[in-house]
């Protein structure tokens, strides 16, 4: 009889529970609806304005007054960069620099340099303190002493990127002792570091007001060297865009707080002029990311450039300082990109030859025939001769890993930059997403984000939808 019993008031109970849950969940979400009609549609007491429909892009979807915009020309002043491909110190050079690393570089760097506020090249090699003692299982071992650094910055030469397939040709040893040398000499190297995010961090400077920021990278290693050579939270290397999603994530930072954003990669296949299938989806996915100038090297021979929408992106910039002595891979010169902000100017190819190891300038008619020759390599990249409208995206700028997540309202506004109101907004969106996602969980989270009176804890739940990359 007591069992009975029992049983009846287990299941009175467990009813009570269930029509409480639903009740619970019922108001929920009836209270959710109420929010999302007071933010969305009151306005007041003035009539709601229907949405407008959606558009293509427009730098009007981009925040007015921000570097996220392509518009956007930081202090309105031009500010113009030189840059040089690959620079080793083999043959010649090399022996030059055991003479006099001052003058190791020759004089013509200044010449191909002339009127940049910054000039770059590709360090197309190991640094080392002097030996090699870790040589890598691969075709070409490069590694120089840290005297090279003083050889770059008596040519000129502002900051070379150490992000390529000869940075680790020492192992880890030989990388160890080139950090210490960078660090010592206090020259700007990026590309390489005791981990990745070293590896990835840009180099930053300010030129005329306006805050130019450089990112390097290699899509370049040897198949049987990736896993050893690749830069990881916990490992020595390079900076890798064989996977380019760290890439992609560091230009995305860079572009909120820099004016003029750079990436510099050694990418391409050897001696092709025309890019390779890696390197076109690579400029695209870092324009779209808010870089304004992708350059690079790594064929040894002069690729074509061009615009791709307002950005500017040249596939190869061949050798600057190299022991080839025969064309095409002698075929050398710099290029000069002038920008006021993330507006390009100009970009103008400087034509030259390398002679004994080092650039130089072509004039009159050589001249002429070099740049002609180089605007002819344009026509199987796809870039155009004058710029377009910008193919950066707010998604593309403003996406984030799960890590540093920046959530997104539909309009493509970033919380860290809307207003109260826009920010309510943005968190009705999420927890709207949130009901497809976490189910009978969504009434509790609704309820708790409607009494909050510090509403951007919300920010900080955990979402299980993918983010988005661009």
């Amino acid at each position: 009889m007591m069992a009975k019993v029992v049983c009846h008031s287990a299941d009175v109970v467990s009813r009570r529970v269930r029509q409480r849950r639903r009740q619970v969940t019922v108001v929920g979400v009836l209270v959710f609806l109420l929010l999302i009609f007071v933010i969305f549609f009151s306005g007041g007491g003035k009539k709601a304005t229907p949405p407008a429909p959606a558009k293509a892009h427009t730098t009007q979807a981009f925040p007015a007054h921000s570097p996220l915009n392509p518009d956007w020309t930081g202090s309105g002043k031009p500010v113009t960069l030189a840059f040089g491909g690959d620079v080793h110190f083999e043959g010649t050079v090399g022996a030059s620099l055991q003479q006099n690393a001052a003058t190791a570089l020759g004089t013509t760097f200044p010449t191909l340099f002339s009127g940049a506020q910054l000039s770059m090249v590709n360090f197309e090699s190991a640094l080392t303190a002097g030996t090699c003692p870790e040589p890598q299982t691969k075709p070409y071992i490069f590694f120089a002493p840290p005297t090279a650094l003083t050889a770059l910055q008596q040519a000129g030469v502002t900051v070379a990127s150490d992000a390529n397939d000869h940075s680790v040709d020492c192992g880890q040893e030989g990388l160890s002792q080139g950090l210490t040398a960078i660090a010592q000499a206090k020259y700007p190297m990026p590309g390489i570091g005791s981990n990745a995010a070293q590896a990835f961090a840009p180099y930053r400077t300010t030129i005329k007001g306006q805050r130019v920021a450089i990112i390097t990278a290699t899509q370049v290693i040897a198949p049987n060297l990736v896993t050893t050579w690749t830069a990881t939270s916990s490992q020595a290397g390079v900076a890798s865009a064989i996977d380019p999603t760290q890439l992609v994530q560091t230009v995305q930072e860079a572009r909120r707080t820099s004016d003029t954003v750079v990436v510099y990669l050694h990418w391409g296949t050897e001696t092709v002029t025309c890019p390779n299938p890696q390197q076109e989806p690579l400029a695209q996915q870092l324009v779209k990311a808010g870089a304004d100038i992708v350059v690079g090297s790594g064929t040894h021979v002069l690729s074509g450039g061009g615009y791709l929408g307002g950005a500017y992106v040249d596939y190869g910039l061949g050798n600057f300082a190299f022991y080839d002595s025969a064309p095409p891979e002698s075929d050398s010169g710099s290029l000069l990109v002038t920008a006021i902000g993330r507006k390009i100017v100009t970009a103008i190819f400087r034509p030259a030859t390398d002679v004994n190891g080092l650039p130089q300038p072509l004039t009159g008619t050589a001249a002429q025939t070099a740049v002609a020759s180089w605007d002819a390599a344009r026509g199987c990249t796809g870039l155009s001769a004058a710029p377009a409208a910008s193919q950066a995206t707010v998604a593309g700028e403003t996406a984030r890993s799960a890590v540093a997540a920046t959530e997104l309202e539909p309009t493509g506004c970033a919380v860290s930059m809307c207003s109260t109101t826009t920010a309510f907004r943005i968190i009705a969106f999420r927890a709207s997403r949130s009901l497809m996602g976490w189910g009978g969980d969504f009434t509790r989270r609704a309820i708790a984000l409607l009494v909050s009176t510090r509403f951007y804890r919300v920010l900080t739940i955990p979402t299980r939808h993918a983010q988005s990359r661009a």
